[in-house]
């Protein structure tokens, strides 16, 4: 599990990146930022910070950071309980983020999976700059790294159900180091 102290340092970037943004968190929701280590206890390469504004049963809003060189591990959402899965929205809010979702391969990526390269299967780039977006389908496999500025992205989604995730990858554990 990732250690307090690099929760904080992981913590504080991702702070002033959102603040770099323009956009404004209470103290209360700063305290509660989430820091998404997926298991592999290397904040530096694997995860995300979130910070959830709202998570219903008809919609869902987030801010998502990725830290530079910061990669999210591929997964989807799948249909659960009658629903077809989550589908979101990413808009991208500042830096740069390249978003890999199925479809046809990109011959020159400008990133490249971290590591476990077998377990990113998602292989069509998507470059998100600051006031781009684009919509994922439901149980659409996908993962995304912030370029050398990072990236503060926005999510719009309907009900996000972390536990029901799906990664490719059976080593992560989205829920790792997670208060619920």
């Amino acid at each position: 599990m990732t250690t307090d102290s690099t929760r904080e340092d992981v913590t504080q970037r991702a702070l002033e990146l959102i603040a770099d943004a323009g956009i404004v968190l209470t103290e209360a929701e700063q305290a509660d930022l989430e820091i998404a280590d997926f298991g592999f206890d290397d904040l530096e390469t694997i995860g995300t910070q979130i910070h959830t504004y709202v998570n219903t049963d008809r919609y869902c809003a987030k801010e998502l950071v990725q830290l530079p060189g910061q990669t999210c591990p591929e997964h989807r959402h799948p249909p659960f309980d009658g629903t077809p899965g989550k589908q979101e929205t990413f808009r991208c809010r500042a830096g740069t983020v390249s978003l890999f979702v199925e479809g046809e391969p990109t011959d020159e990526p400008t990133v490249e999976p971290p590591t476990r390269e077998e377990h990113y299967t998602a292989e069509k780039e998507i470059v998100l700059e600051a006031g781009d977006q684009y919509t994922i389908p439901p149980d659409t496999n996908h993962w995304f790294t912030g370029h050398d500025e990072g990236a503060v992205i926005s999510e719009f989604s309907s009900t996000s159900v972390d536990e029901k995730d799906v990664f490719t990858d059976p080593k992560v554990d989205r829920l790792s180091g997670i208060d619920y």
